[in-house]
């Protein structure tokens, strides 16, 4: 256990110097972020009327009226889309910054508007998977809701590295998905830790940042001052927006990282090939 987190360490300060190059890259996720907030907000009232509508759903019995299901089906393919398209933004930069090539957020969204047909496709694919997995998990009893998570993470697994393919190769989101399939088996097999360790050490992150939050709050509510509450709940707001910014960008940096190296043999940018070797391992 000591061993995979010091490789996610590594892997995580790895990952961070492509960030420190150019700290523009948080812009990607924030925006991805607000956007989906803006498509939730949309979908909310529509989906709530299609699930209590006059056809009604039994949410006992997990049976749902027609209604429900186009209307989340329709939320999946635009968070989908909206997720996809600043991802091959940012994989795009993060492709181009390991290369060794000067690139910024206009370069890596007039990437992802190259792409729009293809990111469309891909959204298109990912809603339906997650519609039916969402389907299922209504439907079974916790032994089958085990093995749809299942489904869901091998789904996950499998995917990986569509983001960059994207980015990278222009193909389309079929094509798209059976080569990042392809470049996970043949490179590094199934036992995938890398990007699990990377979870583990913002994990940890977050649970120091919340204790240090905690302590903040509560010294300031003891003042029972609005003038020292106030900034304080601003800071840890914002404090905690940021940790999450730069995990989804260090994420994103480090599956492009991944897919130059399956696809390319090499990786750039700082990164250790040894490190990204050990960070899958093949399967025996």
């Amino acid at each position: 256990m000591a061993g995979k987190f010091a490789r996610s360490w590594a892997l995580m300060k790895a990952s961070a110097g492509v960030l420190r190059s150019d700290k523009s890259l948080l812009l990607f996720p924030l925006l991805s972020g607000l956007c989906s907030i803006v498509v939730a907000a949309s979908f909310l009232v529509p989906v709530m009327l299609a699930l209590v509508g006059h056809h009604g759903g039994d949410l006992d019995g997990r049976r749902f009226a027609p209604g429900y299901y186009v209307m989340l089906f329709a939320f999946y393919l635009a968070q989908y889309f909206v997720i996809v398209f600043f991802n091959t933004a940012l994989a795009g930069v993060a492709l181009q910054r390991l290369r060794g090539e000067p690139a910024g957020l206009a370069d890596g969204f007039a990437l992802a508007r190259s792409r729009l047909g293809s990111i469309f496709g891909y959204a298109l694919i990912a809603a339906t998977v997650g519609l039916f997995l969402r389907a299922l998990q209504e439907r079974l009893g916790l032994i089958g809701r085990f093995v749809v998570s299942l489904l869901g993470l091998a789904w996950t697994v499998a995917t990986f590295l569509v983001v960059p393919v994207l980015a990278s190769e222009g193909i389309g989101p079929v094509d798209a998905v059976k080569r990042s399939a392809e470049l996970l088996k043949r490179t590094w097999g199934e036992n995938l830790i890398g990007n699990a360790g990377l979870g583990a050490v913002f994990g940890l992150v977050f649970v120091l940042a919340a204790l240090l939050a905690a302590v903040l709050v509560f010294g300031a509510v003891a003042t029972q001052s609005i003038a020292v509450i106030a900034p304080v709940l601003v800071l840890v707001v914002i404090a905690f927006i940021l940790l999450g910014l730069a995990q989804s960008t260090l994420q994103g940096t480090y599956a492009a990282a991944l897919y130059r190296y399956a696809e390319a043999g090499e990786v750039g940018g700082g990164f250790d090939q040894a490190l990204l070797e050990s960070a899958f391992r093949p399967k025996r």
